[in-house]
């Protein structure tokens, strides 16, 4: 475990508790969903593409394909037309077919809370895994996007860039109450305020606990 100094857990705690007043508490995951494995198939999707465009494919996706086993049955040249507008259609099509037979197969069409069963289904890693154990199951995990990895950097609570490393990191130095949210907060930050490659420093309301080298304006 690492050892924080006693101002080091305050700027800390400020940042959350700013995080908090910015954002709110109850927060929503972004991408559209039902049910645990429409989540799943969504997260699955959303690897380099944006949520909106997720959202929009699913919206029809979920009506052709209603079930784990319509998924598990689809056929792949087609899947992947249904899906083509997310990019890496290829691989997500095969990957959506092959995790939803072996949910059939293994788990009779439900999707499993723990983190190592997850990560044994095919196109899922630990971003999709805490993904569904926070916004499905409620369990404390933390999700690392490109928002999170970059953001949790510039704050100095990480010095890692692999996502992994990241996530340890922060389950190190956030409270396990801040998980779930963290993700959601810092993409909504990352959106609009802290960006990349160039941050809004003078509108971030984090500014003063930020001694980020990309820094700017302020």
């Amino acid at each position: 475990m690492k050892r924080l100094s006693t101002k080091e857990k305050a700027r800390i705690q400020e940042i959350l508790s700013r995080l908090d007043q910015e954002y709110g508490v109850d927060v929503a995951c972004y991408l559209d969903h039902e049910s645990a494995w429409q989540l799943l198939i969504a997260t699955i999707l959303s690897a380099q593409c944006t949520d909106a465009r997720v959202n929009l494919v699913t919206k029809d996706l979920f009506v052709k394909y209603p079930n784990v086993q319509a998924f598990a049955d689809a056929d792949l040249k087609e899947l992947e037309q249904d899906i083509k507008s997310t990019g890496f259609y290829h691989n997500k099509a095969k990957n959506i077919i092959a995790c939803c037979r072996m949910l059939m197969e293994e788990y009779g069409g439900e999707v499993p809370n723990d983190i190592d069963l997850l990560t044994r289904l095919p196109g899922v890693g630990r971003k999709t895994a805490n993904v569904i154990r926070g916004n499905v199951y409620g369990e404390a995990s933390i999700v690392v996007d490109t928002h999170v990895k970059r953001i949790s950097k510039r704050l100095g609570l990480t010095k890692e860039t692999d996502p992994v490393k990241v996530e340890f990191d922060l389950m190190e130095v956030l409270p396990k109450e801040n998980w779930i949210r963290w993700n959601i907060q810092v993409i909504a930050l990352g959106r609009s305020i802290c960006k990349a490659p160039t941050p809004k420093c003078e509108n971030c309301f984090l500014q003063d606990l930020c001694s980020s080298k990309d820094k700017k304006g302020v």
